[in-house]
C-alpha cells in the first residue's frame, strides 16, 4: 500500500487549533472544530484505519483478551501505513494502571514511529480501576488530543467528532450543547462525519438482549444527530465499539459501525437480526476496517482475523461497502 507522509508533531504543535474549552462561556460555545490540520485541503484523499475493545494488560493474562491477537493486529494495523486511526475505546484493560498503558505503548509503538495520528475515545475500561486516574492516563497516553475528553477534528473533507461516554450527554450538559453547536456549524467542506463514542447507538437483537444496549445516553446523543439530519449536508458514519463483534446498520442515512474486535474476548454469537448489514455468523470477529475518502467517497473493508488459532495469522475481507457524499442532500429523520 503507497505510503504516506505524515507529522504527529505537526498535529500537535502547527495545526490551527481551537480550544473549546479556553473559548467556552456560560453564553456561548465554540462552534469550531477543536483542531483543524492544515495540511489537508478540501477534497485531498485520506487513509484511515478503525477498530478498538484490544485490552492491553500483561501478556501473561489470557482471560478476558487474548495477547496474541492483541500484538498481532495492532502490528498489522501499522502495517495497513494509516495517516489516522479511529479508535473506539477500551484500549488499556484497566484504565487507571499505569502497567496496562505501558504494555499499550509497547505493543503499539509501530504507529508512533510511523507517526500515526490517534484519534481516541473514551470506555469503560479506560476508567476501570478509578475514573480520575484512569482519565489523567488516557489524556496522557494521547498527547494530541491535548487534554480534552471530547473534541473535533477537521481534515479536509472529512471530519472527526469524539464524544466522551463518561461525561453527560443529555439536557444541557456542556457535551451535548458543544455537540449540538458542533452539527450546527459543519464546515461547507465536509462530506463526511465520522462520530466516535464507545459504546453502540445501534445494536443488532442479540447485543440488545444481552447487553441491554444502547444505554440512555447513547440514545440521547443518537436523537441529537438525528434531529439535526435535515440541515446536514455531511454524510455520517456513527464508529463505535464495546460489543467485542462488528456489526453494522444503516438509519435515516446514517451509518452505524460496531467495531470491537481488536482482542477483548469475544462474545458468542447465536444469531443476527435482520436489521444488521452483515450477515456472517462465523465466530470469533477479531478485526479491523481500512476506510478511504477520495472524491466525494469512503470506500470501507472489514478485514477479519481468518483463523485466530493458526501457527501464521493472517486476514480475509468479510464486509465492503462505499458511501458516496451528497452535499446539496440534507438527511432525512424517521422517528
Amino acid at each position: 500500500m503507497r505510503r504516506r507522509t505524515r507529522n504527529f508533531a505537526f498535529f500537535i504543535f502547527a495545526c490551527a487549533f481551537f480550544s473549546a474549552a479556553s473559548a467556552q462561556s456560560a453564553e456561548k460555545i465554540d462552534v469550531n472544530p477543536t483542531f483543524t490540520i492544515a495540511k489537508y485541503q478540501a477534497g485531498s484523499p485520506l487513509h484511515m484505519v478503525g477498530y478498538g475493545d484490544m485490552r492491553f494488560t500483561d501478556p501473561s493474562v489470557k482471560i478476558g483478551t487474548n495477547p496474541r491477537i492483541r500484538k498481532w493486529l495492532a502490528e498489522r494495523v501499522a502495517q495497513e501505513n494509516p495517516e489516522v486511526l479511529l479508535l473506539t475505546g477500551d484500549m488499556p484493560y484497566v484504565g487507571g494502571s499505569q502497567a496496562d498503558w505501558q504494555v499499550f505503548q509497547d505493543e503499539t509503538s509501530l504507529w508512533r514511529k510511523n507517526q500515526v495520528l490517534q484519534l481516541p475515545t473514551i470506555g469503560n475500561h479506560e476508567v476501570r480501576g478509578g475514573i480520575q486516574q484512569g482519565i489523567a492516563n488516557y489524556l496522557q497516553n494521547f498527547p494530541g488530543i491535548q487534554g480534552h475528553r471530547y473534541y473535533s477534528v477537521l481534515m479536509g473533507s472529512v471530519e472527526v467528532i469524539s464524544l466522551d461516554m463518561t461525561s453527560p450527554s443529555g439536557g444541557t450538559n456542556t457535551q451535548a450543547t458543544w455537540f449540538a453547536a458542533q452539527l450546527d456549524h459543519l464546515p461547507r467542506q465536509v462530506d463526511f462525519l465520522f462520530i466516535l463514542y464507545h459504546t453502540p447507538w445501534v445494536v443488532d437483537e442479540q447485543s440488545k438482549l444481552f447487553t441491554n444496549l444502547p444505554s440512555k445516553e447513547a440514545l440521547t446523543l443518537r436523537h441529537l444527530l438525528e434531529i439535526h439530519l435535515h440541515k446536514m449536508h455531511a454524510k455520517a458514519i456513527v464508529f463505535n465499539g464495546h460489543i467485542h463483534n462488528y456489526e453494522r446498520f444503516e438509519r435515516n442515512g446514517v451509518e452505524y459501525v460496531t467495531s470491537g474486535g481488536g482482542g477483548a474476548e469475544p462474545y458468542p454469537l447465536l444469531f443476527r437480526g435482520a436489521a444488521d448489514l452483515y450477515r456472517d455468523t462465523a465466530f470469533p470477529v477479531y478485526h479491523y476496517l481500512t476506510l478511504d475518502y477520495r472524491s466525494g467517497r469512503l470506500h470501507a473493508v472489514m478485514w477479519k482475523v481468518k483463523d485466530p488459532d493458526a501457527a501464521t495469522l493472517s486476514v480475509e475481507k468479510k464486509d465492503e461497502f462505499t458511501l458516496i457524499a451528497e452535499p446539496g442532500k440534507a438527511g432525512v429523520f424517521i422517528p
